[in-house]
């Protein structure tokens, strides 16, 4: 008769005291009138989640398995983890006062952030097929809820009906592919699997189902060619709901997508990176391309995250190479440190986007920021460190995350996916040094609304600082991408 294992909950400590944290503030929420239960909810939900990423940062980083080998914890989701925490709690403190103002500060919104950020930590430590859906299904399921937040408004319920509709479609190529994976190979573990694929070979029903895996975890980044619900999503949803889906989901869903084809799939990267070069590639180009023409602001971040993560995939693309340990974790290493980039200038960004109104009417079309320069010289000044960085424009951050991306891009050989990714990139600089141009050189419009809330000036200060002076002291972040890649790797 086997022995019971006793599971560790440790492992999950993070996860237990999310869950535990959440359900304390919807009784709380409850029990209160509901502007009381907002603010408490709202600076609640903020500690709750940057507690959480003090735990995660307190835990021993040796890899380690538990839940009968479906939930690991090591370095790597220790990473990806306090990103995902840290960019939630920044959305949910810049949300509080848009939320008041659009009389939507309703108590659940926070509790349905950290319900989504459960399932994305969730995600980043799953290690089985099963785990992984568990977690992918609670975060999708409250960014439904999300995405719709705003009931009264059509463009926030059309967003909430088309992230629900195709969401449902990417689950269904995910399942479909997950179960070709089991009915060919026997087992979901991505321990068995790995051990299955050692050699590289593997039979032709499992490549298909990896096919429906990548495409499914595509539309989780909105990757071309699933990109298509992002835009329009974009730009109908509450503004700190646009800002949540830029940066916590997509760092989540491209950390999964790292444990999956490098860890199950590890060796089978002859087979899968040629997809996903083809995503990289037109992820890249229509991103750069598709927003020159773009007016709305919240619809040009929308092709910008479009871009980044094409950039982001290049480093999947090279960690493909398994001939060459050494380029492999280069691959990932510089993926980790231009998605901690990529997070700080959106954040940075999306808090410039919140203050944009005029006698309490958000202003969303880019001519909007007309002579900023004038009005809010320290906010245009922001604004512009954020788009030349995004832009990739040195001394700032950006600069150096793409950098670091295509130097692996070239390392592997893989130089068309570098000099189209430079190409791409000088394109997009068209489009943020044109928002620049708007700010400095255009005539002044009516200046914004203020006094801009200490949450935004807190965020923007912090944003500007991290893009301004990375280039000074990128060591802390790159020794901890290093970690990260190393336990991965299972060095």
């Amino acid at each position: 008769m086997p022995i019971a294992v006793v599971p560790n909950f440790a492992l999950a400590a993070p996860e237990i005291f999310l869950a535990l944290a959440a359900m304390a503030l919807l009784v709380t929420g409850a029990f209160m009138n509901e502007r009381s239960a907002a603010r408490v909810t709202s600076y609640g939900g903020v500690l709750a989640l940057l507690v959480t990423a003090g735990i995660v940062l307190s835990m021993n980083k040796a890899s380690r398995m538990t839940f009968g080998e479906t939930f690991i914890f090591d370095g790597f989701a220790a990473f990806m983890k306090v990103m995902i925490l840290v960019s939630a709690a920044a959305v949910v403190f810049m949300a509080k006062e848009y939320l008041i103002r659009h009389e939507i500060d309703r108590f659940e919104f926070p509790i349905l952030v950290m319900l989504a950020t459960l399932g994305m930590i969730m995600m980043v430590s799953a290690n089985d097929f099963i785990a992984l859906y568990l977690g992918l299904e609670l975060q999708s399921l409250a960014l439904y809820v999300i995405a719709s937040f705003q009931r009264d408004g059509t463009r926030s319920a059309e967003a909430g009906l088309k992230y629900f509709v195709l969401g449902a479609l990417a689950s269904g190529m995910l399942l479909y592919g997950m179960s070709l994976v089991y009915g060919f190979a026997g087992t979901t573990g991505f321990v068995p699997l790995a051990d299955l694929f050692a050699h590289g070979g593997a039979p032709t029903g499992v490549i298909v189902g990896i096919v429906f895996i990548l495409a499914g975890l595509a539309f989780k980044v909105s990757a071309v060619p699933f990109h298509m619900w992002t835009p329009d999503v974009y730009e109908g949803a509450p503004t700190p709901v646009t800002a949540l889906f830029a940066v916590a989901p997509k760092i989540a869903a491209m950390g999964l997508l790292i444990r999956v084809m490098v860890g199950p799939f590890g060796d089978l990267g002859g087979q899968w990176q040629q997809i996903v070069i083809f995503i990289s590639i037109a992820s890249m180009i229509l991103g750069a391309v598709a927003a020159i023409n773009q007016r709305n602001i919240k619809r040009l971040m929308a092709y910008s995250s479009i871009g980044n993560m094409g950039y982001a995939l290049i480093g999947l693309a090279v960690a493909a190479e398994a001939a060459d340990p050494v380029i492999r974790a280069d691959g990932i290493r510089n993926m980790l440190i231009f998605l901690a980039i990529y997070v700080f200038m959106n954040v940075g960004t999306f808090a410039v986007i919140l203050t944009m109104r005029r006698g309490g009417r958000m202003i969303e079309d880019i001519d909007g920021l007309a002579g900023l320069s004038k009005t809010n010289p320290l906010m245009a000044l922001c604004l512009g460190v954020f788009m030349f960085s995004m832009a990739g424009i040195p001394p700032f951050a950006g600069f150096l995350g793409k950098l670091y991306i295509f130097q692996s891009a070239v390392q592997a050989g893989l130089f068309p996916l570098a000099i189209i990714g430079v190409l791409a990139s000088v394109v997009a600089a068209f489009y943020y040094i044109r928002i620049v141009k708007v700010m400095y050189f255009d005539a002044a419009d009516e200046a914004f609304d203020s006094p801009i809330g200490m949450e935004m000036k807190s965020i923007l200060v912090i944003s500007f600082i991290f893009v301004t002076f990375f280039i000074l002291f990128p060591v802390p972040l790159i020794a901890g991408a290093t970690r990260a890649t190393a336990s991965l790797l299972g060095g």
